[in-house]
């Protein structure tokens, strides 16, 4: 026999920008040693009861391109059986990438040939010496694992799981839980202390990846800082990404400093004088003065590939949304729906009965009532029906930030340069399936100084009136930015989805036919995770920065864990009928029906739920004929008990939890889960830049309170100034330059793929490959996916669809599955993965 083993000649994430290029032949150079492979048996020996195996030395033969291939020739007994894994050591002197081992008969390549898939990072001898397991492309549940591979899987699984010891090592490949005790720096500044996230009532959360690192010197319960954050070696960036990851942040790097240069860094509060500096970011950018060495002197020390492409004049892009319609952002239609299109169509909600009441103590937050009366109602929709029959016509909607952040607002104002409010905002449903906004209700609780202060503003023609309307929308973006940011995109993605990677990788085997079926859908996430909790989320980080609640923005995304966050709602259609937006109908498409028809995520999400379910469904039943052979999976019942009782311990003795018990509940599991990591992200992620990258149509942060808003003193939020000068007034509240250009950069890279993105149903798994039927239903979840392509290009061409196409209406493609490199506003990649 003869085997091939394939290795990836890859710098991995160490190169950063350098041009691979220039180094791969004295890469070359570093992998002169052997690689041994002990081939196993799938049965054991019967006479000895041991495993069969054939060692050999496979020695380095050829080069193509990036690939250098191993080869090695063997004979093996008669009686040995099939081949069912390989072990391997690397006597190399640097890691490296296994991709695969080719194994053929005869030196003949045809029916008589076996891959073993690795894609897999092997450390030298001399950094490990243990022997890794690679398994073939043939999936086994627990109990059908063949004699000769048993105590094998057993092993690899105990490797991975680590003995919760230590600190981690780049290098390793250890999956454990922790809690978000890595978010604050109290070493640095004590300023940047920050309460521990899991593992307490007060601020329940999921849990991340352990990494080990000592305790700081201030707070021993929190971990401290290091120059990078652990994950398992497999779940780092490949080599493209990097690159990709890398440029994208250089390049937006800059254009963050932009407003600081401009500013000499004097202060960070500087905002924009009126519309037309914020025009100027995309109409003449910034030139780079020559004696300005910084900026450009980094971006060339750190990438010398892109010396030559670099250009003095920096400018942000025009986001689709402004290139369509450069006013757009002004209209009260447009506002409404992006509620239904845009990059947050997870928020709005049914109203269900008037009056609406506050659910908190009243009295440590004061009167519960709404100030948004009936008349008001009545009198916005001009009389159309009373508001008990829009009620009952479902014709009234919500944005609902009122309970989640009252708790929040003295603390948050007691900070400077921000402000916060609870609020309401509510929509009328007109008959040509559009939402029209109708009032707006900003809240602040009482206080032992003040008595609580409430006010409604509404749509007017009036000049005034009409600003102070702006003003307030203004305000519900930020809300809504905020709530975006770190409850419908960080927490119920990427929070939520990084247990159940650490839970796979620790209790199912790779020979596991579930975890073949969800690993694609974790790719880069961790990695993606800890980077976030090192630049995004953490003390001092972006979020921080820019975010209405500042330092207290990750304890909101606590608190909607705590109060919202439930598994059994994250699928699509629960979390839809939870809102109130779909109600369950046998005879509708999906087998529900949608509040508003015109609902572009709703209608095209269920597409792809639909699409996801199939495919699952199609597989579970391959593996699990039977409602017996789910229940007595051991290694799947510890994953899914893993999960509740470690990953999402704080929540582990809710009652919701799914059980189990048999394949359908075991592919609705499934499928939410892979929704969450692939359609679910990608419709909050992509759009980022299209919608935010023009920060008056979402401004991530109000810093400065109504100007009607009254204290005990009789004082306001300056009226006066108000009314002598709106559009500066509007200005100060908007973020400043520095606050605006950093999130537009950082929205800019992550609304980007990258050039190796893996899409949802492009391509099979190897193991699906090998399968005839798993292929075959793998075929038809791949080609139902393109149907649904053409679907909603249909619906984006139909007129009748307001919310979809219209004079400058931005084309709703986010549930588009697939997309080239780039900003493009579409695409659903497998996972997680910016």
């Amino acid at each position: 026999m003869k085997a091939v083993a394939t290795v990836k000649l890859t710098a991995g994430e160490t190169l950063g920008c350098i041009d691979l290029s220039r180094v791969i032949d004295g890469f070359v150079d570093l992998f002169r040693g052997n690689l041994y492979m002990e081939f196993v048996g799938t049965e054991l020996d019967h006479s000895s009861g041991l495993e069969k195996t054939v060692a050999v030395n496979a020695h380095k033969k050829s080069k193509e391109g990036e690939d250098v291939q191993y080869e090695a020739s063997f004979t093996v007994p008669s009686d040995f059986g099939e081949i069912g894994g390989v072990l391997v050591l690397n006597e190399n002197h640097k890691e490296i990438f296994l991709k695969d081992i080719v194994i053929t008969t005869d030196y003949t390549v045809g029916e008589n040939f076996s891959v073993i898939t690795c894609n897999s990072w092997v450390q030298a001898k001399s950094t490990s010496s243990e022997k890794r397991i690679f398994f073939t492309n043939k999936s086994y549940l627990p109990s059908s694992t063949p004699s000769g591979l048993q105590r094998l899987r057993r092993k690899d699984l105990e490797a991975k799981r680590g003995d919760g010891h230590g600190e981690r090592k780049a290098y390793e490949r250890i999956y454990d839980y922790d809690t978000y005790n890595d978010l604050g720096d109290p070493d640095s500044n004590e300023d940047l202390a920050r309460p521990i996230l899991g593992g307490s009532k007060q601020f329940p959360y999921p849990r991340r990846c352990r990494t080990g690192r000592p305790p700081t010197h201030k707070d021993p319960l929190s971990e401290s800082k290091g120059s990078s954050i652990y994950v398992p070696r497999d779940e780092a960036f490949s080599e493209v990404k990097t690159l990709t990851f890398n440029g994208k942040t250089l390049t937006s790097v800059l254009h963050a400093i932009i407003p600081a240069v401009n500013s000499a860094l004097i202060d960070i509060n500087i905002g924009f004088k009126n519309f037309i500096d914020i025009d100027e970011l995309y109409d003449q950018g910034f030139k780079v003065p020559d004696n300005v060495h910084g900026p450009k002197a980094l971006l060339h020390k750190l990438c010398n590939s892109i010396k030559d492409t670099a250009d003095d004049v920096l400018q942000f892009e025009i986001p689709s949304l402004i290139k369509n319609d450069k006013f757009s952002w002004l209209r009260d239609e447009e506002f409404a729906r992006q509620t239904l299109a845009g990059v947050n169509p997870y928020a709005i909600e049914l109203v269900k009965e008037l009056p609406l009441i506050s659910k908190l103590d009243p009295i440590i937050y004061g009167p519960p009532e709404s100030a948004i009366t009936e008349e008001i109602i009545e009198r916005e929709i001009n009389g159309e029906m009373t508001a008990s029959e829009a009620v009952q016509r479902k014709r009234l909607f919500m944005l609902d930030y009122h309970d989640l952040f009252l708790p929040f607002v003295h603390k948050v104002r007691e900070l400077q340069g921000t402000t916060l409010y609870g609020s309401r905002t509510l929509f009328f449903l007109k008959s040509n399936n559009t939402l029209t906004p109708i009032a707006i209700e900003l809240t602040r609780p009482q206080s032992p100084q003040n008595p609580q202060w409430k006010q409604v503003f509404t749509p007017s023609s009036d000049a005034t009136q009409n600003w102070l309307w702006r003003f307030a929308k203004a305000h519900v973006c930020a809300h809504d930015s905020g709530y975006h940011e770190l409850i419908s995109h960080w927490l119920r993605t990427h929070g939520s989805v990084e247990p159940y990677i650490i839970a796979a990788n620790r209790q199912l085997s790779v020979i596991h036919p579930i975890y073949r079926l969800l690993h694609p859908h974790f790719r880069y996430t961790m990695k993606i995770n800890a980077l976030a909790r090192k630049y995004l989320i953490s003390g001092g980080g972006i979020i921080e920065m820019s975010f209405s609640t500042l330092k207290y923005s990750m304890e909101l995304s606590s608190a909607a864990y705590d109060q919202i966050w439930r598994f059994d709602r994250e699928g699509l259609p629960a979390d839809l009928i939870k809102r109130g937006m779909a109600e369950k109908d046998s005879e509708a498409e999906h087998g529900l029906r949608l509040a508003i028809s015109d609902y572009p995520f709703a209608a095209d999400g269920l597409l792809i739920w639909s699409a996801i379910s199939d495919w699952v469904s199609s597989y579970v039943a391959h593996y699990y004929p039977q409602p017996s052979t789910v229940s007595n999976d051991v290694e799947l019942q510890s994953f899914w008990t893993e999960v509740r009782t470690r990953g999402h311990a704080d929540k582990k003795d809710e009652p919701w939890w799914p059980k189990l018990t048999d394949s359908t509940v075991l592919a609705d599991v499934l499928t939410t889960i892979i929704w969450v990591a692939s359609a679910h992200h990608a419709a909050v992620n992509f759009g980022q830049y299209d919608y935010g990258g023009y920060f008056p149509n979402r401004p991530t942060i109000a810093r400065t309170p109504m100007p009607t808003e009254q204290d005990i003193s009789g004082d306001g939020g300056g009226f006066e100034k108000f009314v002598e000068k709106p559009e500066e007034t509007l200005m100060e509240c908007f973020p400043s330059q520095i606050q605006a250009t950093i999130v537009m950069a950082v929205l800019d890279v992550l609304s980007n793929h990258s050039p190796d993105e893996e899409y949802l149903g492009a391509a099979a798994e190897a193991a699906w490959e090998e399968d005839s039927v798993l292929r075959a239903a793998f075929e038809r979840f791949n080609g139902r996916l393109k149907e649904i392509e053409g679907i909603i290009d249909e619906r984006n061409g139909d007129v009748e669809l307001r919310n979809r196409k219209g004079a400058g209406v931005l084309a709703y493609e986010l549930m588009k599955p697939f997309s080239a490199a780039g900003v493009t506003g579409r695409g659903i990649p497998n996972s997680t993965s910016i």
